[in-house]
């Protein structure tokens, strides 16, 4: 690698500077990127390889970041389980034949990635290839969870009502429906990483709706499979629950090489209560993009001297950044965490 302080980092080594990467880093804020989205419908990107990997190194190439994140959606998987998916126009993500009963759950598959998603793991050798080595590449899944939000709901939503209904009058539905959706996972990053992944992220979007109770019974055991069957992949495995202030330390026990935080929590307070012996990510609120440059930087700085020097940070947001983000204050929120982060070595 020509710049592996992102993956030094996730083992908690020392490095010369602080690595940088941002959630959503390839998006709808960038004009080469909107060139693209204009001709093509947004799972036709995430199916073509050429596409998705162009799209994928575009903020390599303009930022300036550590790490390339692949284009993709967590939603990807649930089409070869037998969901019905669309990307609604100015709605999201839609699912016509949410699950809901026993009988939806039985009818669930668990298929190899392979055979599901040919095309993530072309545009992850595509990536590869095109990076030639400049920085890691990571791949990416959606946590059990939120994929069950997702497919209970059949969208997005405020109060989870229908995923809380299940797990309180169906314990043994849902779990049936974790299950399944943990395999789908493993077996989904496994692909990730023998197509040439360098790092993965598993991402829990919506977790933090869930008090600490529901989470610890509900949850933690199936976001532990995944992370327990990842073990022996050779990369670093980064665990993102937003809004998990509260989950924390239920977090951590469901594992991960790299705890995601979001903004929501001072970072040094955030790794006191984890623990010194895994890193942290994060954890700029996405909005302070829309700041002043200047500002901007003195918000970086705050939280990089927070850290001081301990190795094991990687800079990000706390969340994705939004569509309406300046180019320039992305750029400048990079070159902050290069200059504020620099280490002498």
């Amino acid at each position: 690698m020509k710049n592996d302080r992102f993956l030094k980092a996730c083992r908690r080594e020392e490095v010369d500077c602080t690595p940088v990467w941002l959630m959503r880093q390839a998006g709808r804020y960038m004009k080469e990127y909107m060139e693209i989205r204009n001709k093509h419908s947004f799972l036709t990107m995430c199916k073509t390889p050429e596409l998705a990997a162009e799209v994928t190194l575009q903020p390599v190439n303009k930022l300036g970041v550590d790490a390339a994140i692949l284009f993709a959606d967590i939603l990807l998987p649930l089409e070869g389980m037998g969901i019905d998916l669309e990307f609604a126009k100015n709605e999201g993500p839609v699912i016509h034949n949410p699950v809901r009963t026993k009988a939806d759950v039985d009818k669930i598959r668990v298929i190899e990635a392979e055979e599901a998603t040919p095309y993530v793991m072309e545009a992850v050798r595509l990536c590869r290839k095109e990076l030639e080595g400049r920085v890691p590449l990571i791949g990416f899944s959606g946590a059990p969870f939120t994929l069950a939000s997702y497919m209970i709901e059949g969208s997005g939503s405020k109060t989870y009502i229908n995923c809380k209904q299940m797990m309180w009058q169906a314990p043994e539905v849902w779990h049936a429906l974790l299950n399944k959706i943990d395999e789908v996972i493993v077996r989904y990053l496994k692909a990730q990483i023998k197509a040439g992944a360098q790092a993965v992220q598993v991402f829990d979007s919506w977790v933090g709706t869930l008090s600490p109770r529901d989470y610890e019974e509900f949850v933690l055991p199936h976001s532990k499979y995944v992370m327990d069957n990842l073990k022996g992949e050779g990369v670093p495995v980064i665990h993102f629950a937003n809004n998990s202030s509260t989950l924390l330390e239920l977090v951590k026990k469901a594992g991960g090489d790299v705890i995601g935080l979001d903004w929501r929590i001072n970072i040094d307070e955030a790794w006191k209560r984890l623990g010194y012996d895994v890193a942290v990510q994060g954890n700029l609120d996405p909005i302070a993009l829309f700041a002043p440059p200047e500002k901007i930087g003195e918000m970086v700085k705050e939280i990089l001297d927070r850290v001081g020097n301990r190795p094991g940070h990687i800079f990000n947001l706390g969340h994705g950044i939004q569509k309406e983000t300046s180019v320039e204050h992305v750029i400048a929120l990079v070159e902050a965490v290069h200059k504020y982060g620099k280490r002498n070595l």
